[in-house]
């Protein structure tokens, strides 16, 4: 059953007419619980109150599977402002955004120049950016946009995702670069000819790729709210002599409040994943899709008055 639900909500998380209904309905029936809210002034709200406990961020402006020029310039300036809050405002917070939101299935002209410009304003306030990795056939495309970046600029990291088969290779082939590696177990639903299927052979990948690169000696964020690769990761650390400033553990806002904090009483540095905006919907689905538990939220959300 709970596999059904995962493969319903990856389904319905393709929805342009929902993700439509969505924007025209706002944050309901318990995404609030997962976004930050719909403008930048909330979400700067909400970064300020994570950075007074301890927590980093990183703040994502929610879009995806743009297709026209115009609309990703729009998204590419709506990241721009997010940089200049952050500077204005002396947040702990970096940039987090997808490459189809600036216009990848455009055109590689569309896309490069986009994130030049956000990455020209991110040099200026010194603002990490992150480019977030999306589906399989959307992953070699990524990942070459980030080494034509990486090349030209210091502040920028990418995603890779430990249920496909070929991260291994890509981290060993990055290395060169000296990336900053966020690293996921992957939020999408993939073929078996691309992804392992099962649970443990991800879990195995996913310590495999962290302590590829905690040994390559740089800089690794280990993204999970599975304790199991939390501890693993504890031990790898302390048992190869690794600082503290050469990773940390991000999460996702609204998921696990009090291990983030128990994480920083004990001394790791934790970065939270703040998406805000009306192109919510997909984001959820995909949460949803990770622990169908959370339907529970969605299901007060109906009752709410």
């Amino acid at each position: 059953m709970e596999q059904m639900l995962k493969n319903l909500f990856l389904f319905l998380s393709k929805n342009k007419g929902m993700t439509r209904a969505a924007k025209k309905y706002g944050l309901r029936f318990g995404a609030s619980r997962f976004v930050a809210g719909e403008t930048l002034e909330m979400a700067c709200k909400v970064i300020t109150d994570l950075n007074r406990m301890g927590l980093a961020v990183t703040i994502d402006y929610l879009g995806e599977f743009i297709e026209d020029e115009q609309e990703a310039r729009k998204m590419a300036d709506q990241c721009i402002e997010a940089i200049r809050m952050i500077g204005r405002n002396n947040l702990d917070s970096q940039l987090s955004l997808k490459l189809t939101s600036m216009g990848l299935d455009v055109s590689e002209r569309v896309v490069m120049d986009n994130m030049r410009r956000i990455l020209e304003e991110a040099k200026v306030h010194q603002v990490f950016v992150t480019l977030d990795m999306e589906d399989f056939p959307r992953c070699q495309p990524t990942l070459d946009v980030f080494k034509t970046l990486r090349a030209e600029y210091n502040e920028v990291g990418t995603v890779i995702q430990a249920y496909l088969y070929r991260s291994e290779k890509d981290i060993a082939e990055l290395d060169e670069l000296h990336p900053n590696l966020r690293l996921v177990k992957g939020a999408y639903k993939e073929s078996g000819e691309v992804a392992f299927a099962e649970k443990k052979a991800v879990d195995d990948n996913f310590k495999q790729i962290i302590k590829q690169h905690v040994l390559n000696g740089n800089y690794t964020a280990v993204a999970t709210h599975d304790d199991k690769i939390i501890d693993y990761t504890k031990e790898l650390v302390k048992h190869e002599g690794i600082s503290g400033d050469s990773f940390e553990f991000q999460m996702l806002y609204g998921i696990r409040n009090e291990k983030q904090l128990e994480l920083v009483n004990e001394g790791y540095k934790v970065r939270v994943y703040v998406p805000y905006g009306t192109d919510w919907y997909g984001y959820f689905m995909r949460r949803l899709a990770e622990r169908p538990a959370n339907i529970a939220f969605v299901v007060k959300g109906l009752f709410k008055k």
